[in-house]
């Protein structure tokens, strides 16, 4: 389910990201996106291609990897985002919920490192 609200445009220094075309309230569920969930091994093999950059860490401990279907892997990184992922590993899809009121034509961020929002944590690729 992706929120026909919802479009990809692009992010200024960014490449792509994810916008709306309508205002949205806080705590919004904005999409829920299967994911294709790989095993230890695979997720290896993925970290050595141009996929890196895209997969989620999934399961517990962290060990394997999911890759996000719909808009999920647009998304752009923020510290300070203006919506939150929810990882349900039962079902194998990621949520996308709205931390605040959203206005017509912004871009929506979550936080790489921590799903629920706010964090000071670098990324990797800031890291480097």
């Amino acid at each position: 389910m992706i929120l026909p609200i919802l479009t990809i445009a692009s992010s200024h220094n960014r490449g792509r990201g994810v916008y709306t075309t309508a205002p949205i309230p806080a705590n919004t569920t904005i999409e829920i996106a299967p994911v294709i969930v790989v095993d230890a091994q695979g997720r290896e093999k993925l970290e050595q291609t141009l996929l890196y950059d895209y997969i989620f860490e999934w399961g517990v401990g962290g060990k394997m990897a999911a890759v996000a279907l719909g808009y999920i892997s647009i998304y752009n990184h923020s510290n300070t985002p203006n919506c939150a992922y929810d990882m349900d590993f039962e079902h194998e899809t990621i949520s996308i919920i709205t931390l605040i009121a959203i206005q017509e034509g912004e871009e929506l961020f979550i936080n790489y490192m921590f799903p629920e929002g706010p964090s000071a944590d670098p990324v990797w690729f800031e890291q480097h």
